[in-house]
């Protein structure tokens, strides 16, 4: 497939349910009943594990040699409920949130890249607590929260990069295969943002076919990919009729050094764009109709891509990205979906609808593997799995298609 890189795609998924809290960054909170946090290069620890339901303030102090971040994430430890970065070596801020009771994760980034350290559990006990603010105020934090999930995926994927590029490059291709499909995860999750600017997608994306297509230089995942996987001599590109083998020749070292350093180069441009004040203004422009149409693109990702077996065409890990952008769907959905709860009857049946497909199309997943543990290759997949899938996909993305016009009704 030719890939669409509107502007309109930038706000791709979503990090949390609005019933699950509210938050805001601030400085001037009161701290007397403040979680006294102590964020250092190797541990985050928070002084208690337990609160109760309501407003809570967590006091984040960096003694760390680094700028630092804090979050509080969701039960699934991917979605987060809130953050506060850009905390100095020896400065101190505060997270404001309104917290729902149930299960969450403590985490503090270090230099704001990786996956962080001590992450650990806290949980919030209690009754649920009404939202507060008007309506603008908590579309704003929706847009605030898919920008902060955003800049964690991103920060973790520059060194899963690094270090899938460092394997390709010295020979290790064994260890080098292993981590295709898990660093692939970061980017699937978030591709919509890379879609918006230009020809970065393309470079850090594109499949063979597509780059051939536009007249474009084959770079990145993809073309690291062929050479993991060497085509077998019987075997096709992904247009179904050249030969793979057809004037295809291996990367030699040097030419692995030149791919591997682009991919890395790109990624690193991703990820100074999505800490920029450009990224935020475009975010806030499209506000939660970008994010309700980004559940719906990533859904579409997945219908004219992974579902075909084409996205990862030589190695056959194509349920790794499905995963991902899965994901990023019910998570984009997840955020605006009281948006459509707020609108009435018919609005509450179309979010318990689109729950109910996301459910049922996890379900199907997982008797393939997980993220965690790993898929099946693609193509160990029978006819009739593949065609439970689509129709699986099918049947979520028509309910998912009215989804903004019901909450911007």
């Amino acid at each position: 497939m030719i890939r669409s890189r509107s502007l309109a795609a930038v706000t791709a998924l979503g990090v949390t349910a609005l019933a699950l809290a509210g938050c805001v960054a601030r400085t001037d909170v009161a701290s007397g009943d403040a979680l006294e946090v102590s964020s250092t290069d190797t541990s985050c620890d928070v002084s208690a594990s337990a609160a109760t339901s309501g407003t809570l303030a967590f006091d984040v102090t960096n003694s760390s040699s680094q700028i630092s971040e804090f979050y509080l994430l969701a039960e699934d430890g991917l979605r987060i409920v809130g953050e506060v970065e850009n905390i100095a070596p020896g400065a101190s801020r505060t997270l404001t949130v309104v917290a729902q009771p149930g299960d969450y994760f403590t985490l503090c980034k270090p230099g704001m890249v990786g996956e962080g350290v001590g992450r650990a559990g806290f949980s919030v006990t209690g009754d649920a607590v009404a939202a507060t603010g008007d309506d603008s105020e908590q579309k704003q934090q929706a847009v605030d929260l898919y920008a902060a999930f955003v800049k964690d995926q991103v920060e973790q994927l520059v060194p899963a990069v690094d270090e899938f590029v460092a394997a390709y490059e010295t020979g290790d291709d064994e260890t080098a295969r292993t981590l295709f499909p898990t660093t692939r995860a970061f980017y699937e999750r978030i591709e919509p943002v890379a879609e918006s600017l230009g020809d970065l997608d393309p470079r850090i994306d594109y499949r063979e076919v597509d780059a051939v297509a536009e007249g474009l230089d084959w770079t990145g995942f993809h073309r690291i990919e062929k050479d993991l996987w060497v085509p077998a001599q019987d075997a096709l590109n992904a247009d179904g009729e050249t030969p793979a083998w057809q004037d295809w020749q291996p990367s030699t070292p040097e030419e692995r050094a030149a791919f591997g350093d682009q991919l890395v180069a790109d990624v690193a441009t991703l990820n100074e764009y999505v800490h920029s004040d450009e990224f935020t203004t475009a975010l806030t422009d499209q506000g939660i109709a970008g994010i309700s149409n980004g559940a719906i693109g990533l859904l579409d990702e997945v219908a004219t891509g992974k579902i075909t077996g084409e996205e990862d065409w030589w190695s056959g890990t194509d349920l790794w990205d499905f995963a991902a952008n899965v994901e990023g769907s019910k998570m984009a959905f997840s955020l605006v979906e009281d948006f459509a709860v707020a609108q009435g009857d018919e609005g509450k049946a179309l979010a318990d609808e689109i729950d109910a497909g996301y459910a049922e199309l996890d379900e199907a997943l997982a008797a393939h593997g997980s993220l965690a543990d790993g898929f099946v290759n693609y193509r160990e997949l029978t006819d009739d799995d593949k065609r439970q899938l689509t129709d699986l996909i099918n049947a979520l993305a028509e309910p998912l298609s009215k989804l903004t016009s019901t909450i911007l009704e």
